[in-house]
């Protein structure tokens, strides 16, 4: 899963980014979730999370817990898109999958 975020505060956005980790430590099925900026747009931001399945995420992301665990991150959400988020699947892939921790 990604949500997109935009701010010009990077301090915020990772303070509210902790924030939300924490919160959601131990949610069955999270492998891990990432903080990106944009290289191009520094004020540009994407979570991107791993999940053990689509089963698990979708029974988080139904649980009543889901938004005051990411409530942190909520003022942030990059609301000049279409979509704030998107939710993808492995379609093809060659090679061992990313670590937790993302590409080395």
């Amino acid at each position: 899963m990604v949500v997109y975020h935009q701010a010009d505060d990077y301090h915020a956005v990772l303070a509210a980014y902790h924030e939300s980790s924490e919160r959601m430590a131990g949610t069955p099925g999270l492998l891990g979730n990432e903080l990106q900026q944009g290289v191009a747009d520094r004020s540009s931001f994407a979570v991107v999370s791993r999940w053990s399945g689509w089963d698990d995420f979708a029974s988080w992301e139904g649980s009543p817990g889901h938004r005051e665990q990411t409530a942190p991150l909520r003022p942030f959400r990059d609301h000049s898109r279409a979509r704030p988020f998107e939710v993808f699947r492995v379609a093809a892939r060659y090679g061992e999958p990313f670590p937790v921790g993302g590409p080395a």
